[in-house]
């Protein structure tokens, strides 16, 4: 049953953050953790305050029903029944997002137990875009969803007449972004309606389950800064966290390379890790030099490139994501998730470019180093400099990276 709400209940997420929770809950400790709110829109959002803490004080009345977990079940593979009825008990915990004016600007930030943080980002971010684009945007109905959704799939439609889509596959990553939890949907009908031989599945549980379709996601960021935290080498939290993952999820995935960069992954990645993992995800940099990159490293190591997928998800639309097809098609599988593009923009609007990432973890600050600086996660220079220490990165890197702390 749907709610009148913004978020429509603990399956209304990416599917990543659950797989996450269950490694988490096997894995790594429950400390406490913070996060920090980044928006990169030149945009006042303090008039959405009061809103926001309204919708998201009632998370902390959301369950999950007994038939939705029975569904979830059947449909996502891989979660053990410890963690089913965990997630059948959980509940969240608004009380731990603090949310105020800071100057002219929203303050929004996240502390408490990362089981519970880690759940609060979906619906933090969500429930931010849909109050300020169904209060800035009225005009934009579901007629316009409609009509630019449509017209985006002939687009695609039309770019299959100069190159073979047959093996064009791509995903629905938008709910953190979304206009709406509507919208969200109504697209995701219309694609599965017109163009269901190149739509892979979704990232959001209860749209998946609404329109049964294939759930799409392995980890996030989060997974591999929560490693930074532990009591370990720096320098060997990353493979530390690629190699734990697959104790959990045996069939490997798919591994995300740019959380200290594609060049300390690359290092990282050896042998066994190249093998057991299906495939690896872009999310900043150029994609391009990240994919030759990749292939580079795995044709080093032996490894049959055609054997793994890479993953594209930053920032595309299908004329982008045909485009990489075209270059890599052949010489790898391909394929993409899509989500802001998809979801939160219908051509009358700026989508919010918002993030809330993890600065510190089990007493410890974390980082993350993108491929693109403008995504570079980090409260605490001295522990960035640590952590490109560790982890050898070059100079040039370097100097990118402290020009956006000035």
């Amino acid at each position: 049953m749907l709610r009148n709400t913004c978020i429509q209940g603990v399956l209304d997420t990416d599917f990543y953050k659950l797989t996450m929770l269950q490694a988490y809950q096997r894995l790594v400790p429950n400390q406490a953790s913070e996060w920090t709110f980044q928006c990169r829109n030149d945009e006042d959002l303090t008039p959405y305050l009061e809103l926001m803490r309204e919708e998201l004080a009632g998370l902390a009345r959301m369950s999950i029903s007994l038939p939705e977990l029975k569904a979830f079940s059947r449909s996502a593979t891989g979660f053990s029944p410890d963690f089913l009825e965990f997630l059948y008990h959980f509940r969240f915990d608004p009380a731990l997002i603090e949310t105020r004016v800071q100057g002219s600007r929203l303050h929004l930030s996240v502390q408490g137990p990362l089981f519970q943080a880690s759940m609060l980002e979906i619906p933090v971010l969500a429930t931010l875009s849909e109050l300020r684009n169904t209060i800035r945007y009225p005009e934009i109905d579901a007629a316009l969803i409609e009509k630019v959704t449509l017209q985006r799939i002939a687009d695609l439609q039309r770019l299959g007449d100069d190159t073979d889509l047959s093996e064009f596959r791509f995903a629905e990553f938008g709910t953190r972004r979304r206009f709406s939890f509507a919208a969200q949907k109504q697209v995701l009908g219309l694609l599965k309606q017109h163009v269901p031989q190149c739509l892979l599945g979704t990232s959001n549980p209860l749209l998946a389950q609404h329109y049964a379709l294939p759930l799409i996601g392995t980890m996030g960021h989060e997974w591999l800064q929560s490693y930074q935290g532990l009591d370990l080498p720096l320098a060997a939290s990353q493979k530390q966290a690629l190699a734990q993952w697959l104790m959990v999820y045996p069939q490997g995935g798919v591994a995300l390379t740019d959380v200290i960069g594609i060049e300390a992954f690359c290092r990282d990645l050896d042998f066994t890790l190249a093998n057991q993992y299906s495939g690896f995800r872009h999310d900043s940099g150029d994609p391009i030099a990240w994919g030759e990159t990749l292939l580079a490293r795995l044709e080093a190591l032996g490894v049959d490139p055609l054997t793994k997928t890479l993953v594209f998800s930053d920032g595309l639309d299908f004329t982008r994501a045909v485009a990489l097809y075209r270059h890599f098609r052949g010489r790898a599988r391909c394929s993409f998730g899509i989500g802001t593009w998809l979801t939160g923009n219908f051509e009358l609007n700026r989508p919010l470019n918002c993030v809330l990432k993890m600065v510190r973890f089990n007493g410890h600050s974390v980082a993350k180093i993108s491929d693109s600086p403008a995504k570079n996660v980090c409260r605490d220079p001295r522990f960035l400099q640590q952590l490109m220490d560790a982890f050898a990165v070059s100079q040039g890197v370097r100097q990118q990276i402290m020009s956006q702390l000035t």
